[in-house]
């Protein structure tokens, strides 16, 4: 699972790049490394819950 959600928010992250996404706080490529942090936090959550039990 965490797999798959590190490819989907990559993909994210290159069409942020490429041509900005518009959502609030997205609105700059510069905006990239936001996404990146939302990336960390989600894979370590879900770290957390298939590991933590």
């Amino acid at each position: 699972m965490s797999k798959m959600l590190a490819l989907v928010i990559l993909g994210l992250m290159v069409v942020q790049l490429i041509k900005p996404l518009g959502l609030p706080g997205l609105r700059r490529r510069a905006d990239c490394w936001k996404l990146a942090v939302a990336a960390l936090a989600a894979i370590s959550a879900t770290v957390l819950l298939s590991h933590g039990q």
